[in-house]
């Protein structure tokens, strides 16, 4: 039997964890020729509808998508309460966190990753589509995101 795989294996952005986003967005800018680009917030709780470690969260982070040639590097700055991007700034500091690929099926991509001994430590979801964090540091030596647009 052939390994269960993901749909899409095309990268679409790295996502980092920052202390500072507005100082590491200005030198991503000014150091590496990134155009501009604007921050944001997850969406409100109510809307993002997160889950970490299997229990319902009130996760907030700030956001920016940097563009740099086909690949975006995705720059969060947590900003408390429970959630992966947390505990990674809490555990590890600043860093790469995840590497993103857009999927058109979450659920068997998730599957096929657990399928491969990942492990599903959160998810969220924000106006147009959701997101999944896939625990595959023991595999891959990072955590995965797979990305579902609506």
């Amino acid at each position: 039997m052939a390994p269960t795989r993901l749909t899409n294996n095309s990268i679409t952005h790295i996502g980092l964890i920052v202390r500072d986003i507005e100082a590491t967005r200005r030198r991503y800018i000014d150091m590496l020729g990134a155009p501009e680009a604007a921050i944001g917030e997850v969406d409100a709780p109510e809307i993002a509808k997160t889950v970490y470690q299997g229990k319902p969260v009130v996760a907030r982070a700030k956001l920016c998508h940097l563009r740099l040639g086909p690949i975006q590097v995705e720059l969060i700055q947590p900003l408390g309460g429970p959630s992966t991007w947390q505990e990674f700034l809490d555990t590890k500091g600043e860093g790469v966190h995840h590497i993103a690929f857009d999927t058109p099926d979450a659920k068997a991509d998730m599957k096929a990753l657990e399928e491969a001994g990942a492990t599903q430590v959160q998810y969220g979801e924000w106006v147009g589509g959701n997101y999944t964090y896939a625990d595959t540091t023991p595999q891959l030596g990072v955590m995965l995101e797979l990305i579902k647009i609506d």
